[in-house]
């Protein structure tokens, strides 16, 4: 039994999220992967809400998955707020569907009820652990007379609904990414189709929405690959036609296993708020498993969607590497206009308080200043943080405040900048130098002290635009400050 019809059908894809949760790494790259499959093909992406989980469901999480989807740019042309010709698209609004494939089930004998209690299931499955073979319900239940079944629902006893599985059939699973994957009928259990609360169960439900909605390829996680022989099952009882099936790569944490949250596998929503630039975080996702060739690392969505092809999909696991991450975000926010890049990184800007009562001219020209350094859209105010009294100097930059000749060289450099006839100089490198030169001393030795007078940090900006973005009187009064604890060390 195969998984595919050799039917040639538009290509139909979703993204099933629950809204128990926030969007988190692994979801979003398995939509990003459902939308460029979709765009490459001239396909239709759908947006499909899980929502059975009544006591875990919540309006903020469903809230979080649409405006992180939003804000990644995967966009959905059936789903939430975009009513297609296919909906419902949350599954509580299709009960009614359900409810029809499973009277068909009932009538036709490939679903039954199953009266035995949760302790006695359970109690079974570790006495066959205990004996080394395989946990799985007995079938009990399946040879009861009609009789008795009629009886025992007369009379309300509490039920589940199993599915009925086929012996002796080899499973065959065509997947884009894994190739073929067999599983024999006797290895999976006749599993619950309807919990006892009368509540259908994932699978089920799955596959019926997946009918319905004319999904024509699943792309899922490889976590769902022992999911698919249950739902080729039940795609052959409800003689529906299947889709064609790709379980992307687990992704890794640094440790080798499945990513967690202290590995990086927190809420998109926490990205977006650090200001992780949106391009590296989807050229990040696009790498954990896919490649354009064996090449390119950077790569914005356009070229991704034109080279997206599942068979450039590795079956292996996927290394959430931070460091990596990092430097496409560096990369990504050397490449942006400083002009866009600037409205961008202003409300991080604004709420530090860096630039209250400065012109846009002047924003602009620090984050130009900045922009080389910056990895998120936060680092701005962070590396900027030095322009907000009072700087707060650490123990290295201290160091140099009272090393040899520091309050010399400072001094020295207050003479130079008042002899200049513009402000900021025009060549502080050559004022700087020329200070060198006449104290007989290194670069460093005047650079170093200067930095940390006016910044109260080791490393960072050009000193020119320093100079520019403190303005003369700021300038002189932390050199002076900076020269007298010098001269106090």
């Amino acid at each position: 039994m195969t998984t595919q019809s050799s039917e040639v059908r538009p290509v139909r894809v979703r993204f099933a999220p629950s809204p128990t949760g926030m969007l988190h790494i692994g979801g979003a790259r398995t939509a990003l992967f459902n939308w460029a499959f979709a765009k490459r093909h001239g396909g239709t992406f759908i947006l499909r809400i899980e929502d059975t989980d009544t006591e875990r469901n919540s309006q903020a999480s469903l809230d979080s998955i649409l405006s992180s989807m939003k804000w990644l740019g995967l966009d959905w042309q059936e789903g939430p707020e975009k009513e297609g010709d296919f909906g419902p698209y949350f599954q509580s609004q299709r009960k009614h569907l359900y409810d029809q494939a499973l009277k068909n089930g009932m009538e036709e004998g490939w679903l039954y009820p199953c009266f035995c209690s949760g302790e006695r299931v359970s109690q079974l499955k570790e006495e066959q652990r205990a004996r080394k073979e395989n946990p799985r319900y007995d079938r009990l239940c399946l040879t009861l007379s009609s009789t008795d079944v009629k009886e025992k629902l007369a009379a309300g006893e509490n039920h589940v609904i199993r599915f009925a599985v086929p012996a002796d059939l080899t499973i065959e699973i065509q997947d884009h990414i894994r190739g073929k994957v067999e599983v024999s009928s006797s290895e999976v259990e006749d599993w619950v189709v309807v919990r006892s609360n009368g509540m259908p169960t994932y699978n089920f439900c799955c596959v019926v929405d997946d009918a319905g909605m004319q999904i024509s390829h699943v792309i899922r996680g490889e976590e769902h690959l022992s999911n698919t022989p249950k739902q080729v099952l039940l795609y052959q009882a409800l003689q529906l036609p299947q889709p064609e099936y790709a379980h992307v790569p687990l992704i890794l944490g640094g440790d080798g296993k499945k990513l967690s949250k202290r590995t990086g596998d927190t809420a998109l929503a926490d990205y977006i708020a650090k200001g992780y630039p949106q391009e590296a975080l989807l050229n990040f996702l696009g790498l954990l498993g896919f490649s354009i060739d064996d090449a390119t690392t950077v790569f914005s969505m356009p070229e991704m969607i034109q080279a997206f092809d599942l068979k450039r999909i590795n079956p292996s696991g996927a290394f959430f590497d931070t460091d990596k991450l990092h430097w496409l975000c560096g990369d990504w926010m050397r490449r942006f206009d400083v002009d866009v890049l600037t409205q961008t990184v202003l409300p991080w800007l604004q709420a530090s308080g860096v630039v209250e009562g400065r012109d846009l001219a002047w924003i602009t020209s620090l984050v130009a200043g900045l922009q080389e350094r910056a990895q998120l859209y936060g680092d701005f105010a962070a590396k900027a943080s030095f322009l907000v009294e009072p700087l707060d100097w650490d123990e290295a930059a201290l160091k140099v405040l009272t090393g040899d000749k520091a309050s010399a060289v400072l001094a020295a450099i207050q003479q130079a900048l008042q002899a200049e006839a513009d402000f900021p100089p025009a060549d502080f490198p050559g004022l700087a130098k020329a200070v060198a030169a006449e104290m007989e001393i290194g670069m460093g030795k005047v650079m170093k002290p200067v930095r940390v007078a006016l910044t109260g940090a080791l490393g960072g900006p050009d000193l020119g635009q320093v100079f520019s973005w403190l303005g003369r009187d700021m300038a002189f009064k932390r050199l002076q400050d900076a020269a007298k604890l010098a001269a106090t060390s």
